[in-house]
């Protein structure tokens, strides 16, 4: 079996524009979530992570929308760092959002030019072009486990023989429609969300793009492998998730499996963390049938808020710089332990010899998705 290895990353956020700037400002602690007055996504004020009105004049794209924008901008940054022709068919590329241009359903008169421009496959058409890829891009919209699927998807085409590199990039922005979403549902938080919390109150939402490119050739330092990978589904609710954590066990039992991996050898794991209450509890009950509730976790939501079909990307980039920095992130706004298990937060930036990171991720429908991210 052919193995598969992260040559690039990139993260575009209200941070910055690169990995780098990203993690630096994740290891000082810093946070994108803000509160945002009444306006036009919310008819009361909310705590998000949003790119300002002085991003957009300054970056957008002529002829992209924000959401082609915001992929252009991150994929563009990553093969700065990676030597590939993506014109010579062994190039692939992969897409992950959940709502892509839904926000132009907001902006516009219902047409069938709007219908053909709201759509996903309109983006990646689009996005291939720009960049000139000759390979069809490949769509994943699953949901808050989107970028995670995309990277599994990746590592299976490369296994496969289909392509010797693979571009995965994904973005989501919060528009009315989104957050009024969540709104309904009463799970978006008053405050500045806290992760694995006794007093949690629920979710940040948060603007983003990341991007990492996959390839069967080891770059020639910092190898960073791709081992394994897991999906599966609760079909439990439409929008709750499992009350058992059953079946986010199993695809972390796949991911580790298929990596060859033995709890003891995870050095940490990047959870979902949502901060809503059933989330966090089930992620505490799956990490507990998996024999992990002595390792390190940690939640990044509130750095970024919930980033959506990004953020599986977003938190893969960020735990493989920790893999390589040797660092634990703490979970910011966590303070007291809340979860129906144990687990062992990680609430303090430590230094640690980590060699193994798996990440998960869940969503609506109930979805499930783990990887495993080993550093050479």
């Amino acid at each position: 079996m052919k193995r598969v290895f992260l040559i690039a990353d990139n993260i575009v956020s209200p941070f910055g524009l690169s990995s780098a700037n990203n993690f630096s400002e994740i290891t000082k602690g810093n946070t994108n979530v803000r509160l945002h007055e009444a306006g036009a996504r919310s008819p009361k004020a909310f705590y998000s992570a949003l790119f300002t009105d002085e991003f957009w004049q300054q970056k957008m794209i002529p002829s992209f929308t924000r959401f082609e924008s915001l992929l252009a901008l991150s994929i563009k940054d990553t093969l700065s760092y990676a030597d590939i022709d993506l014109a010579d068919g062994k190039t692939g590329l992969i897409i992950s959002s959940t709502k892509g241009n839904i926000s132009l359903l907001e902006e516009n008169e219902i047409s069938d030019s709007l219908k053909s421009e709201i759509s996903l496959g309109s983006s990646a058409q689009k996005i291939a072009r720009y960049f000139g890829f000759s390979a069809k891009p490949v769509i994943v919209s699953h949901a808050c486990i989107s970028g995670l699927v995309a990277l599994i998807t990746a590592k299976r085409m490369l296994q496969a023989g289909l392509y010797e590199h693979i571009v995965v990039t994904g973005a989501d922005l919060i528009t009315r429609f989104v957050l009024s979403g969540f709104q309904s549902f009463q799970a978006v938080s008053d405050e500045p969300c806290r992760p694995f919390d006794a007093a949690r109150k629920g979710i940040n939402l948060g603007e983003a793009a990341a991007s990492m490119i996959l390839s069967v050739y080891p770059p020639p330092q910092n190898v960073i492998e791709l081992k394994g990978g897991g999906i599966s589904n609760d079909a439990n609710h439409i929008s709750g998730p499992s009350r058992t954590g059953q079946e986010l066990f199993m695809a972390i039992d796949q991911a580790m499996k298929e990596a060859k991996s033995e709890p003891g050898q995870i050095d940490f794991v990047s959870l979902h963390g949502t901060a809503t209450l059933y989330n966090d509890d089930m992620e505490s009950k799956a990490i507990n049938l998996a024999g992990l509730q002595s390792v390190p976790v940690n939640s990044l939501k509130g750095y970024y808020g919930h980033t959506l079909g990004a953020a599986g990307l977003v938190e893969s980039v960020i735990s493989v710089h920790a893999l390589r920095e040797n660092l634990l992130i703490p979970t910011k706004g966590f303070e007291t332990p809340g979860t129906s298990e144990n687990i062992n937060v990680c609430s303090t930036l430590q230094q640690a010899a980590l060699k193994t990171c798996l990440k998960t991720a869940s969503g609506f429908g109930g979805c499930n998705a783990a990887v495993v991210w080993e550093k050479g």
